[in-house]
């Protein structure tokens, strides 16, 4: 047995709550190296014999296998060892290493399952189909406050170009989100600024004037709820604007500002050419960083945050470089907008492993980066096979509990990357299969505006040109394939919430396979990524739950038995 490679801790995605009485365990171990994983648990202060309970592996990647699986005891407090059989030898994985007889004073502890630490981001958000719109470039709904010099909606947009999209122009066009299916609208930065993206605020009490005003964020929020869609918007408190007041006032008056401690100034007087104070990266002047660490910053960003859930009724906060910002900071956040409305949804941009801030204390979700990764060499770029694929995707999956991933913003591209379809060369067969990944895999899918008509575009500022509204230029066939697809997923609980397990995963053929289950439903679903057809033994799939006798396709409602089926070049198979 590889002792090295078993790993287990009492916290965190190795042990948490899955109900009230009910503990989610995942154990580590050399992949392949055991043949069976069981766990013996009790009442941390009974006396009566432990019971028993087998683990299966819910993910593997290059080195590892996760088993997992959930104990139940109603009095909530639990003492638990591993016994871990490779075939050559049993022991005892316990808090105090191996063994091989169970002794006393050696148990992992998870003393009792807490009612608060019983979480889970809002039940509304997970599985949820998230539209993402950049305001200044989906559509232009009122002329009359558009910037001055506003290009043509269909030239190239520049760093600095404003094309006059604006609130207005998504109510006109709201039709659109509700034939497409989706469940959560998310809008990049609102508020005053003088950019066309808006991440560098001036007022973070007013509307930008060439967006709109209140009375018109009040309608399209609206307009949102009377047609159950949440709306969530960007809050942008890593850094301000280089206009704001604060920062303003420092420039006027220096050392004598009350405000002066809002930034990390280097030297008096402040210089802007190169800026000699801290920023958003590296030295963007126009975006000076904010010390959160102080009170009364902290006091007035908190107090805009809850301002516009208390005030406005949005559903969430989308928080803009959540990873520059110390965590005891987003703590205080959550309690604060959560005391407001317990079913706001807190998601934070982070692009790398986010654990940190996904332990209940923080944030519900992140902008699932890593997802988008794997999504983008997979599909994409086609730099790894479906075996690694499998590998990228099973270290997300056990990185974070089952709730958190069902609410992870699993895009393919946003407003910061390049657009997937262009990343795939132009092959809509490519992108159409990974958008096929996107809506039926676990999480909260995103949809970044346009992708579902075939919008093009290289990465910052190629990325954010004007929505696409002429129906002869859009892609209808892909349109029609997102709304099908969405479709589905609201049809069938299991691509909603249901857990995820990697059935197939075969690097030759470069398919991939994985099963969604929930309360009886499995849905298979199949990838086929390469140029060819390729065969799939339906009777070598290793299902979670019972096999099934016969198999239903939900694309074109063909019924297969469990032979081989086979799969067309860059094609999918949804089974149920």
């Amino acid at each position: 047995m590889l002792r090295e490679a078993v790993f287990h801790v009492a916290h965190g995605s190795y042990a948490y709550p899955a109900a009230p009485d009910t503990l989610r365990l995942t154990l580590r171990a050399a992949k392949g190296d055991l043949q069976r994983a069981a766990v013996l648990y009790w009442d941390r202060y009974g006396s009566s014999a432990p019971a028993a309970a087998e683990l299966s592996i819910a993910a593997e990647d290059e080195l590892f296998s996760y088993y997992q699986v959930d104990v139940q005891l109603k009095t909530k407090r639990f003492a638990y060892v591993f016994l871990l059989d490779d075939g050559r030898q049993s022991l005892f994985y316990t808090e105090k290493g191996f063994f091989e007889d169970l002794r006393p004073n050696v148990q992992f502890h998870y003393p009792y399952i807490a009612t608060g630490d019983l979480w889970e981001p809002p039940p509304w958000a997970q599985g949820a189909v998230v539209y993402q719109i950049f305001p200044e470039r989906f559509a232009n709904g009122d002329p009359a406050n558009d910037p001055e010099e506003v290009e043509d909606w269909d030239f190239p947009p520049t760093t600095t170009s404003f094309k006059g999209g604006d609130l207005q122009g998504i109510i006109d066009r709201f039709g659109h989100l509700v034939d497409l299916g989706v469940d959560v609208l998310y809008l990049t930065p609102i508020f005053a600024s003088p950019s066309n993206h808006k991440y560098d605020t001036t007022d973070y009490y007013t509307i930008d004037p060439h967006f709109g005003d209140e009375e018109t964020l009040r309608e399209l929020i609206s307009l949102c709820h009377r047609h159950g869609i949440k709306i969530v918007l960007d809050a942008v408190f890593n850094h301000c604007g280089a206009g704001f007041a604060a920062f303003q006032d420092v420039l006027e008056k220096g050392t004598d500002s009350p405000y002066a401690h809002w930034f990390n100034i280097h030297s008096f007087p402040v210089e802007t050419d190169p800026p000699n104070y801290e920023t958003f990266a590296h030295e963007v002047a126009t975006m000076p960083k904010l010390m959160t660490q102080y009170p009364d910053v902290r006091e007035y960003l908190l107090d805009v945050a809850v301002h516009w859930v208390k005030e406005f009724g949005i559903d969430g906060w989308r928080l803009d470089v959540a990873n520059e910002i110390d965590h005891q900071f987003w703590r205080e956040f959550r309690q604060m907008v959560k005391a407001e409305n317990p079913e706001a949804l807190i998601v934070g941009e982070v692009w790398h492993e986010a654990s940190d801030w996904l332990r209940g204390d923080q944030f519900d979700s992140v902008m699932n980066y890593l997802f988008q990764q794997a999504c983008l060499d997979f599909f994409a770029a086609g730099t790894i096979r479906a075996r690694s694929f499998a590998n990228r995707l099973a270290k997300v999956q056990v990185n974070y509990p089952h709730p958190v991933n069902l609410a992870m913003f699993n895009l393919l591209g946003s407003h910061d990357t390049e657009r997937f379809l262009t990343s795939c060369g132009g092959d809509v067969r490519k992108f159409a299969l990974a958008v096929a990944f996107q809506l039926t895999y676990e999480g909260s899918p995103m949809i970044y505006y346009g992708d579902e008509v075939g919008m093009t575009g290289l990465t910052d500022p190629d990325c954010r040109r004007g929505m696409v509204w002429d129906e002869e230029e859009q892609d209808q066939e892909l349109l029609s394939w997102y709304k099908k697809l969405i479709a589905l997923r609201r049809e069938h609980p299991a691509l909603r919430t249901g857990q995820t397990r990697t059935v197939w995963a075969d690097s030759m053929s470069n398919v991939y396979g994985f099963v969604r289950f929930l309360e009886g439903e499995q849905v298979l679903v199949l990838l086929n990524n390469s140029p060819q057809v390729q065969k799939v033994d339906l009777s070598e799939i290793n299902w979670p739950g019972p096999t099934p006798k016969e198999l239903q396709d939900l694309l074109t409602e063909e019924k297969h038995n469990l032979t081989a089926l086979s799969i067309p070049p860059f094609g999918v198979k949804i089974l149920v």
